[in-house]
């Protein structure tokens, strides 16, 4: 018992050391590929495979207009929480037991926790990883490190992953050149990219794309300020 006991404390250590570490240095160093880039990889069948586009821009490179846009899209509060919208949260938890369409809740950093280091999926073991990864790398990372991370690695279509190639693939252009209809028209296919599209959009897509950019007007000017997003 005392030799599986110290086993099991040198797997713990062995698992905390190895997550920091990879969070730290994701906090300098590009994600060169995420799990759900391999898993939609092998799930596709082998004459359809095309490998991914994938091209990681600095978020100096990445317009404004789209990170406006996912925050809106997503998560609104995203540059005042923890890593955790309470609020929505329970407002989710409220709109299910209703008995209405099933509402999530994750923030923009769940996303990033889930998209870079884990696997899609709704187990119990799954959801804790998400949590304790959430919450490396908003201690970690600052915000806006969060957000870039995020923008570069999201599924944004059928084997687009990330603002530079999502904007090649549906706007023929670069990521800096995004005009704010054009940000809200990917942030608004962000439920399901795989299903929906951002050119040309559908009536559904069209009228997503219409709110998220009045929320962007409404939202202000962005700053990753501590001071001014506590205001």
């Amino acid at each position: 018992m005392k030799r599986f006991f110290k086993f099991i404390g040198k797997l713990i250590l062995w698992f905390f050391g190895i997550t920091i570490l990879w969070v730290v240095i994701y906090k300098w160093v590009p994600v060169p590929i995420t799990p759900l880039m391999v898993i939609r990889y092998v799930e596709t069948p082998s004459e359809n495979r095309n490998g991914w586009q994938y091209d990681w821009e600095p978020i100096e490179n990445i317009s404004v207009n789209l990170q406006k846009a996912v925050i809106c899209s997503e998560d609104q509060n995203f540059l005042k929480h923890n890593g955790f919208d309470l609020e929505a949260i329970e407002k989710a938890i409220q709109n299910n037991k209703k008995g209405k369409r099933l509402r999530g809740a994750s923030s923009i950093s769940q996303q990033t926790a889930k998209n870079v280091f884990l696997w899609p999926g709704r187990n119990w073991l799954r959801k804790g990883l998400e949590v304790y990864f959430t919450f490396l790398i908003e201690t970690i990372w600052s915000k806006e490190r969060l957000l870039e991370v995020y923008v570069n690695s999201i599924e944004m279509g059928n084997g687009v992953y990330g603002a530079e190639a999502a904007a090649n693939f549906w706007f023929k252009k670069s990521a800096s050149q995004l005009s704010a209809s054009q940000a809200a028209a990917i942030a608004a296919i962000l439920p399901n990219p795989l299903q929906y599209r951002a050119n040309p959009p559908t009536s559904y897509i069209q009228s997503r794309k219409a709110w998220i950019t009045r929320q962007m007007d409404y939202y202000g000017p962005l700053t990753f300020d501590p001071k001014e997003n506590k205001k």
